[in-house]
């Protein structure tokens, strides 16, 4: 068998496997967990382009978002004002962005990096810095700051403003395709 064979099998082993691992954990809790597809580049480099990934809709009902959560939500009103008229929005429609700010923080975006209250955001995940001025806002209650990783080329929140918590429709923590990026997606911030 030639090293190209061998390496075919291996990667259709690994497709039926992670098939099978995302059916197995979506087919057990249907209302739970939801597959995505990352369409656009707002995200890199920590999402790209055609990434496959797996959503927990249930874990807001118990934890408080956090500081560098990945979060699936549905467009706030003043965004899909925006949208009018240049994008199709549906009641399905959702955007996948990075948690910032948390209710009672003040976010700045100047000089290249992004400060919560008045302190500089450790963002290992970027690969380049903001361009733009932006703020400060404070958050209020029963709000979030959500930016895109690819700050630069994001419709997030330094557009649009704070995105209600009640718009959250879960976290993402995996990645199941492509095989070569499979596991938890990273979410740390300092």
């Amino acid at each position: 068998m030639s090293c190209l064979a061998i390496v075919r099998l291996h990667l259709k082993k690994q497709a039926i496997l992670i098939s099978a691992i995302v059916g197995l954990v979506t087919a057990c809790s249907p209302d739970r967990y939801k597959t995505y597809y990352i369409p656009s580049e707002s995200m890199l480099p920590t999402l790209q382009v055609n990434d496959r990934i797996i959503v927990d809709r249930a874990y807001y009902q118990s934890n408080a978002p956090q500081r560098g959560d990945l979060v699936i939500f549905q467009p706030p009103m003043q965004l899909t004002q925006m949208l009018q008229g240049i994008m199709p929005l549906d009641a399905k429609t959702v955007f996948v962005k990075r948690v910032i700010g948390l209710p009672g923080d003040v976010v700045e975006v100047k000089q290249g990096k992004v400060y919560v209250n008045q302190r500089p955001l450790s963002e290992p995940y970027l690969t380049e810095a903001p361009t733009y001025d932006w703020g400060p806002i404070a958050v209020p209650a029963g709000a979030l700051i959500v930016l895109g990783d690819n700050r630069n080329n994001a419709l997030d929140s330094h557009y649009w403003g704070v995105l209600p918590q009640k718009n959250l429709i879960g976290k993402v923590f995996w990645r199941y395709w492509p095989p070569d990026r499979f596991g938890a997606v990273q979410t740390q911030s300092k």
